[in-house]
C-alpha cells in the first residue's frame, strides 16, 4: 500500500492576486466550496491510517475566516501543518498568529526584483509585500520556504533569485518548472525550452553540489533524477542527497499518486496540484477510498501501465516523467513527458 506523506489541501479559492501561471484561475470573486466541517472529516478520515505533512494552500489561504481554526484542528491530530500563502498579507500581528498555528510557511517569490516578481503576479507592490512577509518570519523565527516558477520571462534571473532566497533566510528554495494547467495554458508560447531545461537542470546540479545551508530542489521536473545518476555516474561525483523535513519524501521524480496528493478547493482529489483530471471528490466519497481505489492513482503506481519512451527506459523508477506534464500536453497522463529528450548518452556530459 502506498503511504500518503504529503498532502496540499486548497482550502480556498480565493486570492488578491492574479498570476499568470495559476493553476486554479483563482480570484478574489470565487466562492468557497467546501465547509469547515468537510474539511476536518476529510483529516479525520485521512488521520484514521496516515499522518501527512498537511500544507493549506489556495488562492490564498489566509483570506479564508476559519485557515487557523483548521490549522489547529489538524495539529490537534499531531499532523505537521504549513501554510502555503503568496505573503501578501502578512504584517507583523499576523505573522505571530502564524507562528502560534503553523510549523512552516511557503513563500511565492518568481524574481529578483520588483519588475519580474509583480509582472509574474499581475500585481504592483506585490514583491515588497513578500520580501517584507519573509523578513517577519525571520525575525519571529518562523521558518519559511521560498517556491519560484519560472518561464522563458524570467527564466535569466533563476540565479539571482536563488541568492535572495538565501539571503533572506530561506530553509529551502524550490525551483518550479511551469507546467501548462489553469491559467498557465495561456504561457505555451513562454514555456522553457527543452534545451534551455536540461541547461539549467544541470546547473541546478551543480549548485546542489555547493550549497551547504539552504536545501534546493526543482520542482516538476523529474528529469533531474536521472540527470543526477548519470553525471555523479560519469564525472565521478560523490552526491549525499539532503532532504527537508515538510518536503514531500520522495528522493525520486514524480511521485504524483505515489507519495503525495492534492484536494482542491471543490473537493476533487488529484494527484498533484498541476494535475488535470480528478480522481473522485471527498464530497461523494472518503479520500481513503479515492487514494485505495481510483483507477487514476492505481495507474500512476503501476509503471507497466505507462505507454511509449518511458515504460521501457531504465529510469522509469527514478525520474517516472511528469504525469501532470505528459496529459497537458498529449491529454494522456500515462504518456511520455514533453521534456524528455531521449538523452541517455548526453545528459551525463
Amino acid at each position: 500500500m502506498n503511504e500518503l506523506k504529503w498532502l496540499a489541501f486548497e482550502v480556498t479559492p480565493k486570492c488578491n492576486l492574479n498570476c499568470i501561471h495559476c493553476r486554479t484561475n483563482a480570484n478574489a470573486n470565487l466562492n468557497e466550496v467546501l465547509t469547515y466541517k468537510q474539511i476536518t472529516q476529510t483529516i479525520e478520515d485521512i488521520d484514521r491510517r496516515y499522518k501527512p505533512v498537511l500544507v493549506l494552500t489556495g488562492g490564498e489561504p489566509l483570506l479564508r475566516s476559519d485557515i487557523f481554526e483548521i490549522a489547529a484542528f489538524a495539529k490537534s491530530k499531531n499532523w505537521r501543518v504549513g501554510l502555503a500563502t503568496n505573503g501578501t498579507l502578512v504584517d507583523e500581528k499576523l505573522s505571530l498568529k502564524i507562528k502560534a498555528y503553523f510549523d512552516i510557511v511557503s513563500l511565492s517569490l518568481d524574481g529578483s526584483t520588483a519588475q519580474i516578481h509583480d509582472n509574474f503576479r499581475a500585481q504592483e507592490g506585490a514583491f515588497d509585500a513578500t520580501i517584507n512577509a519573509a523578513k517577519l518570519l525571520a525575525k519571529h523565527d518562523i521558518p519559511f520556504i521560498i517556491n519560484s516558477s519560472f518561464t522563458k520571462r524570467n527564466q535569466h534571473d533563476i540565479e539571482n533569485t536563488y541568492k535572495l532566497a538565501k539571503s533572506l533566510g530561506a530553509k529551502s528554495w524550490y525551483m518550479f518548472i511551469i507546467v501548462p494547467t489553469g491559467r498557465g495554458e495561456n504561457l505555451q508560447s513562454e514555456l522553457i525550452s527543452k534545451n534551455d531545461y536540461y541547461k539549467i537542470l544541470k546547473w541546478h546540479f551543480k549548485l546542489e553540489l555547493q550549497e551547504k545551508t539552504m536545501f534546493i530542489r526543482p520542482t516538476c521536473a523529474p528529469e533531474y533524477y536521472a540527470i543526477v545518476d548519470l553525471y555523479t555516474k560519469t564525472h565521478n561525483v560523490e552526491y549525499i542527497r539532503r532532504s527537508l523535513s515538510f518536503s514531500t519524501g520522495g528522493a525520486k521524480g514524480c511521485i504524483a499518486g505515489q507519495s503525495i496528493a492534492f484536494i482542491a478547493f471543490d473537493g476533487s482529489v488529484k494527484p498533484c496540484s498541476y494535475f488535470l483530471r480528478s480522481a473522485g471528490n471527498i464530497i461523494q466519497n472518503s479520500f481513503l477510498d479515492i487514494w485505495d481505489n481510483s483507477p487514476i492513482f492505481q495507474n500512476l503506481r503501476d509503471f507497466s501501465k505507462y505507454t511509449g519512451k518511458c515504460k521501457t527506459c531504465d529510469y522509469i523508477s527514478i525520474c517516472g516523467g511528469c504525469r501532470a506534464r505528459a496529459d497537458a500536453y498529449f491529454g494522456d497522463y500515462l504518456a511520455i513527458d514533453p521534456y524528455c529528450l531521449f538523452w541517455s548518452k548526453n545528459a551525463g556530459k
